[in-house]
């Protein structure tokens, strides 16, 4: 029960870090602030796993590194789209497709199949997306089209640390990969035009509000949470954030959501939680048909 909620907090911690970025941006550059957020999230979760880091051989820190410069990539498209976005419910929703996008992904990149659950969920979650996005007609707002490409980025994103990070302690990979995330953010903001901040105790407010809560206590928390929560449990958990966001963009930031975006935002819900849902009903159907065909092959020998 105690992991349920540590899960639970963190997906209320990366809602607010929603609005605690939007309101950042809006005094300075997206790209610096990710520099700076994600370098000293890096450092406060350093303590936690600094003698296993020195443990870890050079070969594999600059593996699960060139992760993380993956996933600083994603993030600087991402904070363009919160810069320049009216709507963050919106693009709470877009990037969730990242775990529909993710099965295609794994298909073209290590030729894994997706399974039957992914062809279910898939025309719910686009049917979402356009009901989402395509209010105005046939044609994407441009920070809709940033959120997407974000997802898409994140999902490969989500692959890659799947199949070169899975095999290490999760808060050493988490800290390698953020440190990654800040050096990106700090490279972009270098061949940018000179930073203009604008000083204020908002600005202070928020950047640790991001950088404590959002980022250092969100990954602390979901890491603590997933050593004691089955992985489907979790999963379904983690596809709360949008819904979070939503109400916070609501209440503290007056977003408004048309009945077709609510429709939408539901469809693409549905379709995570189908495809959550029915991957683990097929899973648990492989590993009862693998159970049953070393049974018969046993008793063969015998």
């Amino acid at each position: 029960m105690r992991g349920i909620i540590y899960l639970l907090i963190s997906t209320l911690l990366a809602a607010l870090g929603w609005v605690a970025s939007k309101f950042v941006v809006n005094h300075m550059p997206g790209d610096l602030f990710l520099g700076i957020r994600f370098l000293l999230a890096a450092l406060i979760l350093l303590p936690f796993c600094f003698k296993r880091l020195l443990q870890l051989p050079w070969r594999q820190t600059m593996t699960i590194f060139g992760v993380g410069v993956f996933l600083g990539l994603a993030l600087q498209v991402w904070v363009h789209a919160v810069t320049i976005s009216d709507s963050l419910s919106e693009g709470a929703f877009i990037m969730s497709l990242a775990m529909i996008i993710a099965p295609l992904v794994s298909w073209l990149l290590f030729q894994v199949k997706p399974n039957r659950s992914f062809w279910f969920a898939l025309p719910v979650s686009m049917l979402g997306m356009a009901l989402l996005t395509l209010s105005g007609g046939w044609q994407m707002e441009a920070s809709q089209v940033y959120f997407l490409l974000a997802a898409a980025l994140l999902s490969i994103h989500f692959v890659l640390n799947k199949n070169v990070a899975s095999r290490l302690p999760a808060l050493l990979s988490i800290c390698i990969q953020l440190f990654a995330v800040g050096l990106v953010g700090f490279v972009v903001a270098g061949y940018s035009e000179p930073a203009v901040i604008d000083y204020s105790f908002d600005l202070l407010f928020w950047f640790i509000i991001s950088t404590v809560l959002a980022t250092s206590a969100r990954y602390l928390l979901q890491t603590m949470g997933q050593f004691t929560v089955k992985l489907e449990t979790a999963a379904l958990i983690m596809i709360l954030e949008p819904v979070w966001t939503m109400l916070l963009s609501i209440t503290m930031l007056g977003e408004q959501l048309a009945w077709q975006k609510l429709l939408g935002a539901g469809l693409i819900m549905l379709s995570l939680v189908s495809y959550i849902k029915l991957s683990r009903r097929e899973a648990k159907k492989a590993e009862a048909q693998r159970s049953c065909a070393a049974q018969l092959a046993t008793q063969q020998q015998s």
